[in-house]
């Protein structure tokens, strides 16, 4: 029943992780693709969001086990509930941790704290434990406690403002809490970090990563060119302030584009012998990258006109043959059947019990002696109960019936 494998990196490592939605769970999902056993601790009285709320769910019909966010985000991890608002289930998790290496939760700073789980307390039943607090805003600070989503601290981390059709339109949200998904990858880097640090030392140490400071850092260039520069960026939609043409452009057929790009006069040559376009070369609208700046508009007509009489396929095709930057617009389903993603393996086929088999995304990474596997999809609510109390814990079968009857493994 043990999730570790003999051939994964991170086999003998186990984690409990009190955490909801993405920032902390995608932490303990890729340690357990590697793995790591992981112990996800939910309860019936406050489920997560992505189990009830948040679309897709499975044949459009909401279910505890229909949600489809949830599904991506919590395979290879195990599953127990506990109501720790009772001091028995708070025994019961403080007996888990002892028997983790890491921790992982995401709530608001002081929650966990609030509930008899923060750091120090740990500590002292798991002396070398390392815990990520994967927070909105970090753990220390005045607005440390303030809750939230990812959009909002999208917005709060400067990616709306420089999201949108162009110069003087409205930001656009971007679709999804991106700074949830920044925030996974510096979280799992610091627990790599971390388990290194305690194979050295013998201690632990605790990992406050705020997911508005993650946003902040995929911004760094704008950052730094207001600060030197005093020159704040705008939306640019499709456009590229040291590039033209720079877009996607309609093809033959329904909703189908083409992204093309030209960074100097030796692209735009190709591009237009490519085309079959000589009028364009001598044009003296587009003669150099600043004329072709400034008579953007008209550039892009032209370009739209001509790729709109092709498939997308063959304009990519023709373009990339010339030396020139270009690629096909990609739908969802066009990625299942990408030859670039099916030679990697990327997609793997998972069976759930309210799901069915479908296709599940492998990491975008490979180690080359310890590859990932992937086990199993997303367990359902209190899965693993037995297992993890029984086996893990040591307790018999009747006193964990008991504490289900109580409403303490719930």
């Amino acid at each position: 029943m043990s999730a570790n494998s003999k051939n994964s990196a991170l086999e003998g490592i186990r984690v409990v992780e009190f955490a909801v939605f993405a920032a902390g769970p995608l932490v303990g999902k890729h340690l357990g693709e590697h793995g790591a056993e992981v112990i996800r601790v939910e309860s019936r009285a406050s489920l997560d969001g992505f189990r009830v709320h948040y679309p897709p769910f499975k044949d459009n019909k909401p279910g505890i086990e229909r949600g489809g966010s949830y599904a991506l985000f919590n395979d290879q991890v195990l599953n127990v509930t506990l109501d720790l608002k009772q001091p028995k289930a708070v025994s019961l998790a403080k007996q888990l941790v002892s028997k983790a290496d890491i921790v992982i939760e995401n709530f608001a700073a002081g929650v966990i704290e609030r509930l008899g789980l923060g750091y120090s307390g740990l500590q002292r039943v798991k002396p070398d434990l390392i815990m990520l607090s994967s927070c909105n805003q970090g753990q220390t600070g005045r607005r440390a406690a303030q809750r939230g989503f990812g959009s909002q601290l999208t917005s709060m981390s400067g990616f709306t403002h420089l999201t949108g059709y162009g110069p003087g339109k409205p930001p656009m949200l971007l679709y999804g809490p991106y700074v949830d998904f920044v925030a996974v990858g510096f979280g799992l880097i610091a627990v790599l970090a971390a388990l290194d640090y305690r194979r050295r030392t013998g201690s632990g140490q605790h990992i406050d990563v705020s997911q508005y400071e993650t946003g902040i850092q995929f911004i760094t260039p704008a950052v730094l060119d207001a600060q030197v520069n005093g020159r704040v960026h705008e939306p640019q939609g499709n456009r590229d302030p040291h590039a033209a043409p720079h877009g996607v452009y309609p093809s033959r057929g329904s909703d189908q584009w083409c992204a093309i790009a030209v960074f100097n006069d030796n692209e735009w040559s190709a591009l237009c012998r490519a085309a079959e376009k000589p009028e364009w070369a001598g044009d003296p609208r587009f003669q150099t990258k600043a004329d072709r700046k400034t008579n953007e508009d008209q550039l892009d007509q032209l370009i739209a006109e001509w790729t709109s009489q092709f498939d997308a396929q063959a304009i990519m095709e023709r373009l990339q043959s010339a030396g020139v930057r270009a690629g096909v617009v990609q739908s969802v389903p066009d990625l299942f059947s990408c030859p670039q993603l099916l030679h990697r393996n990327q997609w793997v086929r998972l069976s759930h019990p309210e799901f069915g088999t479908y296709e599940h995304e492998a990491p975008p990474f490979i180690l080359s002696e310890t590859p990932a596997q992937l086990r199993r999809s997303s367990a359902l609510l209190g899965e693993h109960n037995d297992y993890v109390f029984e086996k893990i814990l040591g307790m018999s079968h009747a006193e964990v019936q008991t504490l289900k009857d109580e409403g303490v493994i719930a």
